[in-house]
């Protein structure tokens, strides 16, 4: 049983030296002499712990995950990404930060590594990290207990821990939930994105209430019917509307470049994406219009035309 295990299974405070830089060498002799200072416990954790989660792949997750982050750290918060998806690495390639990577998340639950050297800083901001995953290794290597440890000591160094969780519902999804606090839904205007969606929500804590993103909306389907709208979605999911994002050309381009688009101030996306991270940090935002204006009528009837009907 790691160091890490022990801790968060007996309650300690004290938090593994692998978790920081190396412990300092003790004088046994000083052992047998009584402390008149009480142990000094770790500090509270203070950070947000958020999942970023959907249930079906390639909805946009990683990216929303890489570039919320990135907007909240060009706020000045202290940010850190956890790559959760173990053995399908991709966070670090949409901040450009794969050459840097030399430890990985396994490496330092399982004490290969300590947290100071597993942690990359971005190369745009100082206040924002990556934790990696690891690339050769399976979801069920993870300790769940130990998951939610390292969450708990990254809520202490930041002010934010954005966990990039994989698909599914399975064990990788279940690490990647166990430590947050909170979550953040990314669905694609598809009928089988929200229905995963949907199944998420239901295994989600019951006092959470997580919000939405609706992701690679394209107004001109909407308004032809041939595509779901912003209301449609929520019609089933019934969450808090976080923002929504157009489909965009530039997301594939910023994504293969390694540069968010939320450092772009020319991007409409970039600006979606720094508009929820102001919302996330509780500023008070105009409501914004949406990229979409779905023609009248049900959800049902919307759903008869993308499925073939008149």
């Amino acid at each position: 049983m790691t160091t890490m295990m022990r801790a968060f299974e007996t309650g300690a405070a004290a938090v593994p030296s692998t978790l920081g830089t190396a412990a300092a060498p003790v004088d046994s002799g000083a052992l047998a002499e009584p402390t008149s200072q009480p142990a000094q416990e770790a500090a509270p954790p203070h950070g947000r712990a958020i999942v970023i989660t959907s249930g079906k792949g390639g909805v946009g997750k990683t990216t929303t995950t890489a570039n919320l982050g990135t907007a909240l750290a060009a706020r000045g918060a202290r940010v850190v990404l956890v790559d959760a998806d173990v053995g399908l690495r991709n966070l670090d390639i949409v901040l450009g930060l794969e050459s840097r990577v030399r430890f990985h998340l396994l490496d330092v639950l399982e004490e290969k590594a300590t947290l100071d050297e597993a942690l990359v800083r971005d190369k745009r901001s100082e206040s924002l990290s990556l934790l990696a995953a690891a690339q050769t290794r399976e979801k069920e290597d993870v300790v769940t207990a130990a998951m939610t440890a390292l969450i708990v000591e990254l809520r202490r160094r930041f002010d934010y821990v954005l966990i990039d969780c994989p698909a599914g519902i399975e064990k990788g999804f279940k690490n990647a939930v166990a430590g947050a606090q909170h979550a953040i839904i990314v669905c694609t205007p598809e009928v089988s994105a929200v229905r995963d969606a949907d199944r998420v929500v239901g295994l989600l804590p019951n006092d959470w209430r997580p919000e939405l993103i609706v992701n690679r909306v394209r107004p001109q389907l909407v308004k032809k019917g041939k595509m779901l709208s912003v209301d449609d979605v929520n019609d089933i999911l019934h969450l808090p509307l976080l923002g929504v994002i157009a489909e965009e050309p530039g997301v594939i381009i910023a994504t293969n470049k390694g540069e968010p688009l939320a450092l772009d101030a020319t991007s409409e996306t970039g600006a979606a994406y720094r508009a929820m991270a102001a919302k996330l940090a509780g500023d008070a935002l105009p409501a914004s219009p949406r990229p979409q204006d779905g023609r009248a009528g049900s959800w049902f009837a919307k759903l008869g035309t993308l499925l073939g009907g008149r």
